[in-house]
């Protein structure tokens, strides 16, 4: 019986979790769970679970998640505050740590994780993208085992031989391939594209997502982010890395070798397949995902990336050859501009225009530890309010 802690809960990924979780009781024991805002969800989760721990970030929610696990006859311990988080993460009696809390929020508590020896099943992307170098260490130094989420760099992770860690180039491998879908505005018109709402870049045509990653996925941030991640997870240079567009989700990436072989891993896009490859390493497990019929399938496309029409796919390139604290940067503005996006306060194009803007404006240094990192990130949210704040008074102003 393993104990799992799961910080994100509420979520799309910690939902999915929960549900693989559920389908092995004789495996798997919740041990914590966590959400920011989502009282009810998590209280329901709770009621079901019976984690040890559940905790809330705000102390209110917390206060109000306390009252209501009391309703429900419920005993569970509930624990306020940011560093909280950690507190779970690095629990001595926690064997496996879901790391699926949205955005730089997730930082500290992934990196806990890593630093008490976990088994960390990283669905955070910005732990490798803010601090990938400090992630890294982390992980090498204390023993932690890491396994990723994503959907790609699960089907990387299994598509790559054992002695990966020896290096790529020893292992045969030539590069990696990362697909992308294309996501809902692959082949519609740029100039249509000025008048995007949120809704329908959150209506992905593959996946069920959060509303944030789902817009990352309309921009193709989401790509360039997994770019980075990459480069950290299998220690490759931006040259190793390829990013293709497969608008059927099908193939979820694949591994080119060196002697012409290319190994790619296929599935249905359901992320408990990639899950539960993570809970039940080094073992396969019933994830509950519909079996792939390739017949049924059709045809399985594949073109090359257009940056003209995804620029942010651009930008993560750039910022990964700059290293540093170019990366933190270029999230911190992503993140503020995909809020001020979501808010209505900017235009669909203008996303990746704040982002070039804060990367030109805000210095980059050297990534020595974690507070070098978090001062950049601050940094760069400062600078992308104030961008974003111009873009509207001209907008007001044109009208």
């Amino acid at each position: 019986m393993r104990n799992v802690t799961i910080l994100g809960s509420t979520g799309s990924i910690g939902v999915s979790t929960l549900d693989v979780v559920a389908r092995h009781p004789d495996r798997f024991r919740v041990f914590a769970l966590s959400a920011a805002t989502r009282v009810e969800e998590l209280a329901q989760q709770c009621r079901q679970f019976q984690p040890r721990f559940a905790v809330m970030p705000d102390a209110g929610c917390a206060e109000r998640l306390r009252l209501r696990l009391k309703e429900l006859a419920v005993n569970c311990e509930v624990l306020s505050g940011v560093d909280q988080l950690c507190t779970v993460a690095a629990h001595s009696e926690a064997d496996m740590v879901m790391a699926a809390i949205v955005g730089a929020a997730g930082l500290p508590s992934s990196i806990a994780a890593a630093e008490a020896g976990k088994t960390v099943m990283l669905a955070n992307k910005e732990a490798l993208v803010m601090a990938g170098r400090l992630f890294m260490e982390a992980v090498h130094k204390n023993g932690a085992t890491l396994l990723p989420i994503d959907s790609e760099h699960n089907a990387i992770f299994q598509s790559l031989p054992a002695n990966f860690g020896d290096g790529l180039n020893k292992a045969g491998v030539r590069k990696i391939i990362l697909t992308a879908s294309g996501g809902p505005f692959r082949t519609r018109p740029l100039a249509e594209l000025t008048s995007v709402t949120p809704e329908q870049a959150c209506a992905h045509p593959n996946w069920v997502m959060g509303r944030k990653i789902s817009v990352d996925s309309a921009t193709m941030m989401n790509k360039g982010l997994e770019v980075i991640e990459a480069r950290w997870l299998f220690d490759a240079t931006p040259e190793q890395i390829e990013v293709v567009i497969h608008p059927q989700s099908i193939v979820h990436s694949m591994v080119q070798y060196l002697d012409g072989s290319v190994i790619a891993q296929l599935g249905n896009p359901d992320m408990r397949t990639p899950i539960a490859y993570a809970l039940g390493y080094p073992e396969r497990i019933d994830a509950g995902v519909s079996m792939l019929d390739l017949a049924k399938s059709g045809k399985l496309e594949f073109e090359a990336m257009d940056v003209d029409r995804f620029p942010c796919v651009r930008l993560a390139y750039e910022v990964l050859r700059r290293g540093g604290t170019a990366p933190a940067i270029l999230n911190a503005a992503n993140e503020i501009a995909v809020e001020a996006f979501l808010g209505g306060e900017l235009a669909f194009l203008d996303v990746s225009r704040v982002i070039e803007e804060v990367l030109a404006a805000v210095p980059v240094t050297e990534a020595q530890e974690l507070a070098d990192v978090l001062r950049a990130d601050m940094q760069a949210r400062v600078a992308a309010r104030e961008r974003v704040a111009l873009l509207r008074l001209q907008g007001q102003a044109a009208e």
